[in-house]
């Protein structure tokens, strides 16, 4: 099945978002598919390694309703 949108935690255990992200990106017909990084990190350069890596968006955790939903209107 295709995906609409992507939530990628950046700090997962055995692969982080960063490289996953960068696994999809590579995957045919994926690189369109919305990312949206969910991080403890929210500092500025966290957001543009989030950017750098192929991501779309950032939020920073711990995460408000109100913004995921306003993110997410963005790309669906």
């Amino acid at each position: 099945g295709d995906y609409d949108l992507i939530l990628m935690d950046v700090q997962m255990p055995i692969m982080n978002g960063y490289d996953a992200t960068m696994t999809i990106r590579k995957i045919p017909g994926w690189d369109k598919i919305p990312i949206i990084a969910l991080s403890a990190n929210a500092f500025e350069e966290d957001r543009k390694r989030s950017q750098e890596v192929g991501m779309n968006d950032h939020i920073a955790k711990p995460i408000k309703v109100k913004e995921l939903f306003e993110t997410l209107k963005k790309y669906l």
